[in-house]
């Protein structure tokens, strides 16, 4: 048994650490920009609800196509052309949308392609560099898997800090084009680190586009569903045309989509931390600790407590939890982060209360939120990124973390039907202020509940719901 992390994560991790700064360097100002440059660059008291919602529209609909795309990435690498190659390819049109944006920054039209581009590129190489750390072990190294998971978060969180913080401030010093520049220079950086490392990566070949595939075969069953045949129901059926690996397969893929189902609501209130919580702290005292930060730096509190408290959970947490004895399971991780999201949401909708009655408090409170937010990040977010690797049948490794990913993309989709609705002045248009925030308290409290209920009638069977 093996004690060394493979040679090939180091650069997995170099290349995810400077892709990450890509990305979040570049939501860390999107939304405010959008905002103030292209919607509302007058400050126009009167368009100010508009052009937040039409902001906060753009940036969920870039979110959810960026993790739209993994499902397309997903398939494209594990049926046809690999990881390494898919990887490689879209991260070279990830580096064109961003140029493009440093270039046109002026230009709405051309502006938002580069964004279309950089959704298509991130999303696309999302699920295969994820399912590509999980390539490189072993049965010798496979114990180490988990550890490599965390290093693999915290690269992520690493390169977001550093961006969140740097990029607001060149902003404001040195204008958009540097601003949305260095985030494409970071993402060359990235896409140079992953390519070194091309001699060092186990290389799991596509499986091509299998015989018992997993549309062939839903759409076998679901034609069948209720019918009876000597005493055999729809899957028992199927059985008899394909073979039995690939049916249970699929079954195993129905019950964790089934857990997944009501993860997007959670995306739809996590997600506002980069763009209406951004918003709000345009309105807030930023005055904190002899500090005074930018409303685009707030959010980089995120990634501080990610840095802090993610070995902190895995090292001292969780262990201590499995020596007294308690079964912290998926589910019960998934409920504690649902309760905690809901707490912090509660916190912005004290402060919105308080900036609807002409105050400002202070951002500190907003703090306390991202603190809360990132506990319910680190239970929700990282459990099911590492469940759905495990789960997965083998040659659907990527696929299923796709559909993970898919949770994300289908909440802020929902979102930015929101937020449209409020922008066009439809029967959302009173979801103003606290109001806002008050209907996801309550959105999320009502899913919460049918989750638990779920689980207690045992309609997600208690084995689906450990993590291996």
């Amino acid at each position: 048994m093996s004690s060394k992390i493979p040679k090939s994560i180091h650069y997995i991790i170099g290349n995810e650490a400077a892709e990450r700064f890509s990305y979040y360097g570049l939501r860390a100002i999107l939304t405010v920009y959008l905002a103030t440059h292209f919607f509302n660059p007058t400050n126009d008291p009167l368009l100010q609800q508009a052009a937040e919602a039409r902001a906060n529209e753009a940036t969920h609909l870039f979110i959810m196509l960026n993790y739209l795309m993994p499902i397309l990435g997903a398939l494209a690498a594990d049926w046809f052309f690999g990881k390494y190659r898919i990887i490689k390819w879209l991260s070279f049109m990830y580096c064109i949308g961003n140029f493009m944006m440093a270039m046109f920054t002026d230009n709405y039209s051309l502006f938002m392609s580069g964004l279309v581009l950089i959704a298509i590129g991130s999303g696309g190489i999302k699920p295969c560099v994820s399912a590509n750390v999980g390539d490189q072990f072993t049965a010798s190294n496979k114990h180490l898997m988990g550890k490599a998971f965390s290093w693999f978060y915290l690269s992520i969180n690493f390169g977001s800090f550093f961006s969140t913080l740097l990029i607001p401030y060149l902003l404001t010093a040195y204008g958009p084009k540097v601003a949305f520049g260095i985030p494409g220079i970071l993402m060359l950086l990235a896409t140079l680190i992953f390519i070194m490392g091309r001699k060092k990566y186990i290389r799991v070949p596509p499986a091509g586009f299998p015989k018992d595939n997993f549309i062939s075969i839903n759409w076998y069953v679901l034609r069948r569903i209720g019918q009876i045949r000597r005493g055999k129901k729809a899957i028992d059926i199927a059985r008899d045309k394909y073979s039995e690996q690939a049916v249970n397969a699929i079954v195993s893929v129905w019950k964790v989509l089934l857990l997944f189902s009501f993860v997007p609501v959670y995306w739809m209130l996590s997600d506002q931390s980069t763009s209406e919580w951004v918003l709000q702290a345009t309105k807030l005292d930023l005055h904190f600790l002899g500090i005074t930060l930018l409303p685009q730096q707030v959010q980089a509190a995120n990634p501080v407590f990610i840095l802090i408290l993610t070995p902190l959970f895995s090292s001292v947490l969780y262990p201590f939890l499995q020596r007294i004895g308690f079964d912290f399971s998926v589910h019960r991780k998934i409920i504690t982060g649902f309760l905690l999201l809901i707490l912090s949401f509660v916190i912005i909708y004290y402060l919105q209360s308080e900036i609807d009655q002409h105050r400002a408090p202070s951002v500190g409170w907003q703090l306390l939120s991202y603190f809360l937010l990132t506990v319910a990040e680190i239970l929700v977010y990282l459990t099911g990124l590492e469940y759905a690797y495990a789960q997965a049948p083998a040659s659907m490794k990527s696929t299923m973390m796709s559909f993970w990913l898919l949770t994300i993309s289908l909440g802020n989709y929902f979102v930015s039907l929101i937020n449209r609705n409020i922008a066009d002045d439809g029967f959302l248009r009173n979801l103003s202020g606290a109001s806002y925030y008050g209907f996801f308290i309550a959105l999320m409290s009502v899913v919460t509940i049918a989750f638990v209920i779920v689980y207690h009638k045992n309609i997600i069977p208690e084995n689906h719901l450990q993590t291996r």
